[in-house]
């Protein structure tokens, strides 16, 4: 006998069932001309989207009586929702039908990585990727957030996009062209960019590129759409990534996403959210996959690379966990972290043993790491592999001790020199790179004296040098002023650049004459009487 009570439990289930079929992919669904929307609506995704279905002639979305016909023999699995709650897209307008897609990448590697899994999406359902903008019928942009000057050069290019788009619109072509906005400007942004650019039809963060077919179908109607939630366990684990150059000899593995450091100054957990690492064994296939192709270089890619930690299983091909590993993982010698340190997993030193070990004449790299997250295992397992480069990028960002804890970097420049002194031990012949920002939030003249004088002390191979840019949302943002002035950060930019170049060339002329193996790349841009080729250091 079935009971009151029992039928209200049902209800009560089946409507958080519909809430959360709309609100479960954080999609927010945008009409382009329905009477009922209104800016300040935007929130109102359920609303929107069935009117729009209706208004388009489309199949309407599930109603409440669906559920409760289901209710009493079928509760339905998180993937099995994540299928029902959009049924006003058919399976044949998911396809791509042969329609081609052109990509423009900015930013860092992980960028170039996520374009890499974005195709193998869509590859998969029909598409045909093209070099040639005029001939896309989808133009998609991947990109970067780190300083405004990044997102001010991608604005620049959008209206070279548009008027792409508006000119195929004139033409005989039925196919309209589609604009999206991926990663972590998208990501930053959010709906504000469909506010900015009428012509904008796809919004689309870091984390939601399997959803990328469904989204392209949709805008097929005439609609613009946007997702951009975060996830705390998505890393694309199970999507073998698909090179957008075909010949090419080294590659770019994702191991890890997300970061945890929060450092003042850096949007990047605000973009690509918290830190999740792949599991090793979905890692290890994709480099045999990798290296049965002919590739001859590896570099292991995350935002905080060599802080990996697999905590998804215990042990991994023979490789058991011990109790001893339960304990926290250890930082280098005087740093610290503002969150609560992992426990157990398998961790940075085991992957690159296991990845080093699938094919010696592989070279294997890492970027980009932070600091604190060099044990002495990773260490002395760099220097007895042959195929692990000898060249560590080492992130100071700045050389004064009160300016790095403003950063929230967790070290000071005792400990990061301390630190330098040590891997030059352990690693004699090791090449070291860093990152420096150039008139970071009360920064003196003074304090960035003390940036100039470490760089003299460590005499750094490369180092890439940057003006500081105000991020919103970030702490520095929130609890800091951006007091130097923009001629200020221009001149301590050409006085880091003037010292690091100066310091790279003694470092370049002490190879000359040097016998080394190189990795050749292919015919030198300056001439073609020449090749052009990288060693181990990574200078060509």
């Amino acid at each position: 006998m079935i009971t009151s009570s029992r039928i209200l439990g049902k209800v009560k289930w089946a409507s958080q069932c519909y809430q959360h079929c709309c609100a479960t992919h954080g999609v927010q669904r945008i009409p382009s001309l329905p009477a009922h929307y209104t800016r300040n609506g935007v929130g109102n995704a359920c609303q929107s989207t069935i009117a729009s279905s209706t208004e388009k002639g489309l199949p309407s979305g599930p109603g409440l009586e669906h559920f409760l016909a289901n209710a009493q023999s079928f509760r339905p699995s998180r993937r099995t929702l994540e299928k029902i709650s959009h049924p006003y897209v058919k399976v044949e307008d998911i396809a791509g039908h042969g329609r081609k897609v052109c990509f423009q990448v900015h930013g860092c590697q992980m960028n170039v990585s996520d374009v890499e899994v974005t195709w193998s999406v869509l590859k998969s359902v029909g598409y045909e990727k093209t070099e040639k903008l005029e001939e896309a019928d989808v133009i998609l942009v991947m990109t970067c957030a780190i300083r405004e000057g990044a997102e001010q050069k991608i604005r620049n290019k959008l209206i070279h996009y548009r008027l792409l788009k508006q000119k195929r619109a004139k033409s005989s072509n039925p196919v309209p062209v589609k604009i999206g906005i991926l990663g972590c400007m998208a990501e930053r942004l959010k709906k504000t960019l469909l506010e900015e650019d009428k012509e904008i039809d796809l919004v689309m963060g870091p984390d939601s590129y399997r959803d990328l077919p469904r989204l392209l179908a949709i805008t097929q109607s005439g609609d613009r759409v946007v997702n951009v939630l975060l996830s705390q366990e998505e890393t694309y684990a199970d999507i073998m990534p698909v090179s957008l150059m075909p010949n090419k000899i080294s590659a770019f593995v994702s191991i890890m996403r997300g970061c945890d450091n929060m450092c003042s100054y850096c949007i990047v957990p605000f973009t690509r959210g918290r830190e999740r690492s792949r599991p090793i064994s979905s890692i290890l296939e994709e480099i045999r996959a990798l290296s049965d192709q002919g590739i001859k270089e590896i570099t292991l890619l995350g935002q905080n690379v060599n802080s990996y930690c697999d905590q998804s299983q215990s042990s991994h091909a023979g490789i058991q966990i011990q109790s001893s590993d339960d304990k926290e993982i250890p930082l280098a010698k005087g740093f610290k972290t503002l969150y609560k340190p992992k426990k157990g997993g398998l961790r940075f030193s085991v992957l690159l043993d296991e990845v080093s070990k699938i094919n010696p004449e592989i070279r294997v790299r890492f970027t980009s790491p932070h600091p604190k997250d060099f044990p002495d295992e990773v260490l002395s397992l760099i220097n007895d592999r042959h195929n692990i480069c000898n060249q560590l990028h080492m992130p100071a960002q700045a050389g004064n001790s009160r300016v790095l804890e403003v950063m929230r970097r967790g070290y000071s420049r005792e400990a990061y020199l301390e630190l330098v002194e040590h891997i030059r031990e352990v690693i004699p012949n090791v090449a070291l790179s860093s990152d420096f920002i150039a008139g970071f939030c009360s920064e003196t003249e003074e304090e960035f004296q003390d940036t100039l004088s470490l760089m003299e002390a460590v005499r750094y191979h490369y180092c890439y040098v940057f003006p500081y840019s105000l991020r919103e949302k970030t702490p520095a943002h929130r609890d800091l002023q951006d007091d130097v002035s923009d001629e200020q950060k221009a001149d301590r930019l050409v006085r880091l650049a003037e010292t690091f170049r100066r310091h790279a060339l003694e470092r370049n002329l002490q190879q000359v004459g040097v016998r080394q193996v190189v990795l050749v790349e292919g015919v030198s841009k300056r001439s073609h009487q020449h090749l052009a080729a990288r060693n181990d250091f990574n200078t060509k």
